[in-house]
């Protein structure tokens, strides 16, 4: 048995992928796409996805160890289940089999995993009490590996440290004293539930202050740019009612009237950047 899929069924997972990949098979959304999607409102994302057919990408009501600040990045999956000692024993097996086992605890082969502008995805049922997937030093270990941070269907201990790191987000359902106990690893980017949202390895985790949405790869560069182009019609909407020239009423319309559709048209074009 395997801990992670294989690099051909990681492939057949998430074959609508139109980006290079990592070695193992996990889709690499660019980074300048992950850049330009910083900008995105949760609630822009939400229709785009809607329209696709992706009706239950999107998960709220968290704590966040940073509120306010804007995650982005990869998913790396990770689900957890209740202790069961026949199991437990046969994943610590496949871990040494894999050369996990000297890493530390379950939890820690899911934050080896990690690189630069993941984001790790962890579902542990809810748990915070004994499911408390990291504390200061492994949310540090996050953060120097990813820069981005997690988002964890369950606890985290040692808030007070965590709160003081830099360039990271932690979104969670609790804080606890206890350590992480009586859970086994059931699979490392594998497909998980998170709330009422699937999540795939490689989804675009997008964080905000409304909630966690999760983007399959495939529609990443359909959501940036629909963004875009929303940001481009404020500005014009904003700029022609400063001048008087429309009304609120004929702005605040969708789709525009042809006239103002094609005035749009010929600011963009000259104001194009």
């Amino acid at each position: 048995m395997h801990i992670q899929p294989t690099r051909e069924d990681l492939i057949a997972l998430t074959k609508l992928n139109p980006f290079e990949r990592f070695d193992d098979g996990r889709p690499r959304v660019p980074d300048d796409l992950l850049e330009r999607m910083k900008l995105v409102t949760t609630e822009e994302a939400w229709v785009v996805l809607k329209n696709n057919g992706y009706h239950r990408q999107f998960a709220g009501n968290w704590h966040e160890t940073h509120p306010g600040k804007i995650t982005v990045g990869r998913a790396v999956t990770a689900q957890f289940l209740p202790h069961r000692p026949d199991y437990h024993e046969a994943i610590q097996q496949a871990g040494l089999a894999e050369g996990r086992s000297g890493i530390g605890g379950q939890n820690s082969w899911v934050i080896e995993s990690l690189q630069l502008h993941d984001v790790m995805v962890v579902d542990i049922f809810g748990k915070v009490k004994d499911g408390t997937v990291v504390g200061d030093n492994l949310g540090t270990a996050v953060r120097a590996r990813t820069r981005a941070g997690a988002v964890i269907d369950g606890g985290i201990r040692d808030y007070q440290g965590l709160v003081q790191l830099q360039d990271v987000n932690f979104y969670i359902r609790g804080v606890d004293p206890t350590a992480i106990a009586d859970v086994t690893l059931a699979g490392l980017n594998i497909p998980i539930r998170i709330g009422e949202a699937t999540v795939l390895p490689g989804d675009v985790v997008l964080g905000t202050p409304t909630g966690v949405i999760f983007i399959p790869p495939h529609l990443a560069l359909a959501v940036v740019e629909r963004s875009e182009e929303i940001r481009v019609r404020d500005e014009f909407g904003k700029l022609r009612l400063d001048e008087g020239r429309y009304t609120s009423g004929e702005i605040d319309v969708s789709p525009w009237r042809e006239d103002i559709e094609a005035d749009f048209q010929t600011w963009k074009q000259t104001n194009q950047r």
